[in-house]
């Protein structure tokens, strides 16, 4: 099964992007311990972290205004941008996009932060994250794609969106596809959140990485939208079980090497979720209803020391 996923996927991509070793980014938090947002000082850190020890030098964020904590809002671009141009790194920025009224002030924040100055160190721009997974509808996300690439497509060539596997896999996003409008997309793929044993995970991340490629590639074709694998990772010591997925840092390390380094080596390029540990973060839910820890899933501790060697 795993050898013929792994050719499956192989099929799935085009010859070009077969011929070169896919490229590994970072999800990125963007506060430190302490729920306070990162500084321009944090993230030099950070970006030095990932390219010393992982030769890294792209990472992706989530929203443009991070609420998350209330007391402590986030500007994400106004700290993150001067540090990537001054890293020399690339970034993909969020936007939240569930609802109108969301995707109308990210776009708001987004027009007064990102100048011609710091557009060649954005790489992409993702519309939504993973909305059709929590029941927006393709029709009710793509006038904001649309709108996104009007507003900012001139300094920013790649923008689309970012969903779960299985949502361009069953058809659920083909009214996006089908609009001619993104050029960029991003698939979320974990064996953990399935719930699969370790040695069960690596043959489930490739086959559904599979399945949403092939789907895509059917309907638009195989070189007409740029397409990552926006999220993949285990959690480490200290992270809770999931069905028979078991959390431990010898497990994500198993997954990184054998899931993560497959798909590089087939030429996909992925994100691992996420660079460092967040000890603030509330527990998540997955397929199942059942709750998760969060907060150790960092291929670094908070103290950007790396769990495991980041080479494949």
């Amino acid at each position: 099964m795993y050898l013929s996923t792994i050719l499956s996927l192989a099929l799935a991509l085009s010859p070009l992007a077969v011929s070169a070793r896919g490229t590994l980014g970072f999800s990125l938090g963007v506060r430190r311990p302490d729920k306070q947002c990162k500084t321009v000082a944090d993230y030099e850190a950070d970006f030095d972290a990932l390219k010393d020890n992982a030769g890294s030098t792209i990472v992706r964020t989530y929203m443009i205004k991070d609420t998350n904590v209330p007391e402590y809002p986030c500007d994400v671009p106004a700290a993150i941008l001067p540090a990537v141009k001054a890293k020399n790194f690339k970034v993909i920025l969020g936007l939240s996009a569930d609802t109108q009224e969301a995707y109308d002030a990210e776009k708001a924040a987004l027009l007064s932060d990102l100048t011609p100055e710091y557009a060649p160190f954005v790489y992409a721009l993702t519309i939504g994250s993973e909305s059709l997974y929590r029941n927006v509808t393709a029709e009710e996300l793509l006038p904001r794609i649309k709108d996104a690439k009007t507003e900012f497509g001139k300094l920013v060539p790649r923008i689309g969106t970012v969903d779960s596997w299985n949502k361009f896999a069953d058809g659920a996003a083909d009214a996006i596809l089908t609009s001619g409008v993104p050029t960029f997309l991003m698939v979320n793929a974990f064996g953990y959140w399935q719930g699969k044993d370790i040695t069960d995970a690596t043959a489930t991340y490739l086959d559904d990485l599979q399945q949403a490629i092939g789907h895509i590639q059917s309907i638009v074709g195989v070189d007409t939208i740029e397409i990552w694998n926006g999220e993949t990772g285990w959690p480490g010591d200290g992270g809770s079980p999931y069905g028979s997925a078991k959390a431990g840092t010898v497990n994500e390390k198993t997954f990184f090497k054998t899931g993560v380094c497959a798909a590089l080596a087939w030429g996909v390029d992925v994100f691992y979720f996420e660079a460092f540990d967040e000890s603030w973060k509330p527990k998540s839910t997955g397929d199942t209803g059942a709750q998760g820890d969060e907060t150790h899933w960092g291929a670094f501790t908070e103290s950007r020391v790396p769990k495991f060697a980041l080479t494949c």
